[in-house]
Formats: C-alpha cells, sequence, structure tokens
C-alpha cells in the first residue's frame, strides 16, 4: 500500500500522514517500523528485490546446463526488471539517490552487485565442470549482464511504462546473448589461450 501511495503520488508528495492513513495505523505506529520515509523506501525496494533475487537464486542453484541458467537468468532479469511497477520504483530511488546516496548503494548491493557475484560463482561452478572457459568469471558475468540489460535499461528508464519490451524482444535479445556468450566462453576460445 505505501508502494502504490509512492508511486501514485511520487515520493515527495507522499507523507507518513498518509501512508499511516491507508494502513489503518496511526503515525507513531509507523515511525515504530520505520524511522523515516527513507526507510520505508528503502524497505520497499529491498522486497521487490528480494522478490528478483529468488527467481534468480532458483536459476543458479538449478544444475541445469549453463545455457539454460543464462537463458533463465537473463529473461527473468529483463522481464522484472521492465516490469510496470519496477520502472516508476527505479526512477524514484535514482531521483532520491542524489539526496541520498545511501538509497541507491542498498539498491546496487542487494540487486546488480548481488547477481553479478552469484552468476560469478555459477561460472566458477561450471568452469569446474568443464562448462565455462573464461579466465576470470567475474568479469564475464559483468559482460553477460551488461549484454541482456545494455540499453534496455536506459530505454525502460525514458520510454513510457506502457511500452514494455514484448515477450519476443526478451527472447530475441537473451538469446542473442547467451550465443555471443558460448561463443566466447562456451568452448575453449581459438587464439585466446585455448587450446
Amino acid at each position: 500500500m505505501a508502494e502504490r501511495l509512492i508511486l501514485d503520488q511520487g515520493f515527495a508528495e507522499t507523507t507518513m500522514q498518509r501512508v499511516a492513513e491507508e494502513a489503518g495505523a496511526s503515525k507513531e505506529t509507523l515511525y515504530r517500523h520505520f524511522k523515516s520515509k527513507d526507510d520505508l523506501l528503502l524497505e520497499i525496494v529491498l522486497a521487490r528485490t528480494s522478490d528478483l533475487r529468488k527467481a534468480l537464486d532458483a536459476s543458479f542453484a538449478s544444475g541445469a546446463p549453463l545455457s539454460v541458467v543464462l537463458r533463465e537468468t537473463g529473461r527473468r532479469l529483463l522481464e522484472r526488471m521492465g516490469g510496470a511497477s519496477v520502472i516508476p520504483l527505479l526512477r524514484i530511488v535514482i531521483t532520491e539517490t542524489v539526496r541520498n546516496p545511501e538509497l541507491g548503494l542498498a539498491l546496487f548491493t542487494a540487486g546488480p552487485d548481488q547477481t553479478a557475484r552469484r552468476l560469478a560463482d555459477c561460472l566458477a561452478a561450471a568452469k569446474g565442470r568443464g562448462d565455462f572457459h573464461g579466465e576470470d568469471p567475474a568479469m564475464a558475468a559483468s559482460f553477460y549482464i551488461g549484454s541482456v540489460m545494455g540499453n534496455a535499461t536506459l530505454m525502460n528508464l525514458l520510454r513510457p511504462v506502457e511500452r514494455p519490451m514484448t515477450r519476443q524482444q526478451i527472447d530475441q535479445r537473451v538469446d542473442e546473448a547467451v550465443a555471443l556468450f558460448l561463443a566466447r566462453y562456451g568452448n575453449p576460445p581459438q587464439g585466446l589461450g585455448g587450446k
């Protein structure tokens, strides 16, 4: 309900009093749970990040072939990060990060940084199985996430939310990113330290 208010009215216009009224609670009760409106926004962001984190972690822990894990990861990132409720929330966090850098840092730590580290761990395990042939799993994870998200994030932030990427666009983008990734890291690369 607090998220809906913030998305409908904007962060600056949403007051703790209004959130408390919508919740059917007193302002004092709300302040017992959240020290400030920033803390409330942070909780909303972390809850959203937690949902995506669970979906991504399921992919990383699935034991599926690397190509399947990469496809699931890419699709989940694009589907969740381009959602009609995520993009407006992300816009608010970016705006408020100018005033409170901790909000942006918390989002980065719980989201993109965590995803890159867990994908790097997955790639390191794949290297042990002979499915990944890169020297630096962390760099490869960063490249993969960058190729999937790339300008899609910027497009989502700048274009109307009513025009999210279609399933076909998501699949096409992810399939291309997986193909590029596996061409470089899926087999020992010729002329780049491979045999």
